[in-house]
């Protein structure tokens, strides 16, 4: 019982806390750049020029910002509803989104119900689900020229300023207001080490240390193998490697002990002759003497007997 109370308080308590969370993320959304009279910059995806509202996410996590409100009276916080079921609502982390003033919500999601009028002030403001609740505003200004933009100086934060589309006031709908061509942190190191003797010895550490990595790795790996093949060779032949390891960690053999042991299997082995296999003819060779020949005790016959 206690446990099913306390799995359905974590439940309330976790639909509790998620339209707070999500509520206070929204907190992070932030009207980034505004341009009222749209005469040269970017077109809608019906290829027309039209004002445009660009809102940023400064969280550094994704934010769903479906059924917020946007809107340009002060009195009216619902003017156009951000509607739910797009998949492009969801902005990620720390990027930007779009929404353009033309009046005709008919055309997408991102085509809001009201539309800006160059030469007078246009408020903007941004209103949470609940349509009390106010996340962002600003106050553009009326005398913006055609083509000029009202944009904060940093993403999400910063004074705003009058961007006029020139090489050092860029216009950027959709991407950082602020474009970093340079790396700080590279250039301060290239003035310091001029010569990139600190690069490579830098490289040259990099690389040796992962040799050297590899080399231990390496040598780790085959004194496992080789543990693992004696163990397994020991346990093919019915060793038990457990009585093995209490044994040898118990007492060591002397020197003298395994030389007895080796005489002793010596001489076991070596007690018979070994039979060779392979048959071996000598000539024998004897010294001739005419004393012991017997030929010299038989007596010739006279050849005149011979002759009758």
């Amino acid at each position: 019982m206690k446990k099913i109370l306390t799995v359905l308080a974590v439940a309330v308590a976790a639909v509790a806390a998620g339209p707070q969370a999500d509520a206070q993320s929204r907190k992070a959304l932030r009207i980034n750049e505004v341009m009222v009279d749209n005469e040269s910059s970017v077109v809608d995806e019906y290829g027309r020029r039209t004002a445009w509202i660009e809102l940023f996410n400064s969280n550094f996590a994704p934010l769903e910002i479906s059924s917020v409100y946007l809107t340009n009276d002060s009195t009216d916080h619902r003017r156009y509803p951000v509607p739910l079921g797009d998949v492009n609502t969801k902005i990620p982390k720390r990027q930007h989104v779009l929404f353009y003033a033309d009046g005709e919500p008919t055309l997408g999601t991102f085509h809001t119900s009201f539309t800006l009028t160059p030469g007078q002030d246009n408020w903007i403001g941004i209103y949470d689900a609940d349509g009390l609740t106010l996340i962002d505003e600003v106050l553009v200004p009326g005398d913006l020229q055609p083509g000029q933009s009202y944009a904060r100086a940093h993403d999400g934060s910063g004074e705003w300023m009058v961007r006029t589309g020139s090489s050092d006031s860029y216009i950027t709908p959709s991407s950082a207001n602020v474009i970093n061509d340079t790396n700080n942190k590279i250039e301060a190191f290239a003035e310091r080490d001029k010569n990139g003797f600190a690069m490579t010895l830098m490289a040259m550490g990099i690389v040796f240390s992962a040799l050297l990595l590899l080399c231990l790795s390496f040598y780790a790996i085959g004194k496992i193998g080789a543990a693992i093949s004696k163990m397994n060779k020991m346990r093919a032949h019915g060793v038990d490697t457990a009585d093995t390891a209490s044994h040898s960690a118990v007492s060591h053999d002397s020197g003298e002990e395994i030389a007895a042991i080796a005489m002793a299997l010596y001489e076991h082995f070596n007690a018979h002759d070994t039979e060779s296999t392979v048959l071996t003819i000598n000539k024998v060779k004897r010294a001739y003497s005419p004393w012991s020949s017997k030929i010299y005790g038989l007596r010739e016959v006279p050849s005149h007997h011979k002759a009758k």
